[in-house]
């Protein structure tokens, strides 16, 4: 089988496990935690470090999501990720994070300080912490920080992506590493499932939903405006 199709099946079968009861109930759960945060008017906060960041930007001022997901956005871009004490200068660019207000930590393998660090602040501010992390590569880890605690082992929830140890799946001839990395796509999947609960939740609590159109179908500049407008000075990245 050719590599590429080796890894395409192999991710058929895991993007179909994100149903599994018990990771359905996990996302509900979130759904439940942002559609509440979102129907009293708080903001719904996403941490990522290194390739991570990029599922917190997936869902970030998105076409086809909520306007009250804000990014807090890591200028190293990963490369403090394992320096202890960075967490707080980082958390000082967003303050105030609203006691009210939820946050979603994303790493995969859920043992650098600075996702721990984020998380801990934050649950010291009175915020619920979700994890997106995969269960079964952190737990062949140690951890990073000082606490010698694990992500998952410190989260209010855990979103399991079901990575494998080192992400990645495939072996191909010749290449002593594994190639092709599992947690980008499981994690946009988990994250636009989760996104797509609460929207639903929303429409049944009678609140209407903020979602975003895209800029480039007609009226949907405007429609945009009026959501960054109401989300103005609380959202980043909107």
């Amino acid at each position: 089988m050719r590599p590429s199709a080796a890894y395409l099946h192999e991710m058929i079968g895991r993007l179909e496990s994100i149903q599994d009861p018990e990771r359905r109930e996990a996302m509900d759960q979130a759904a439940r935690w942002v559609a509440e945060c979102i129907a009293g008017d708080q903001v719904v906060h996403l941490f990522g470090s290194g390739h991570s960041a990029l599922l917190a930007r997936e869902v970030v001022g998105r076409a086809g999501g909520l306007a009250a997901m804000s990014i807090i956005e890591d200028p190293l871009l990963g490369a403090a990720e394992r320096l202890e004490g960075y967490a707080s200068l980082l958390l000082q660019r967003y303050l105030p994070l609203g006691t009210d207000d939820l946050l979603i930590v994303l790493s995969t393998s859920g043992r650098n300080p600075l996702p721990i660090e984020i998380a801990l602040l934050a649950q010291e501010r009175g915020l619920r912490v979700i994890a997106l992390t995969s269960l079964e590569y952190s737990r062949t880890v140690t951890s990073r920080h000082r606490s010698g605690k694990r992500l998952f082992e410190i989260a209010d929830l855990v979103l399991d992506l079901g990575a494998p140890e080192g992400d990645a799946l495939i072996e191909v001839p010749g290449v002593p590493e594994k190639v092709g990395p599992v947690s980008t796509v499981i994690g946009a999947a988990v994250l636009h499932s989760v996104v797509l609960e609460a929207t639903a939740r929303l429409v049944q609590m009678g609140i209407e939903p903020p979602v975003l159109m895209s800029d480039n179908l007609d009226g949907g500049r405007e429609h945009n405006e009026r959501l960054r407008r109401r989300y103005r000075g609380r959202v980043v990245g909107l």
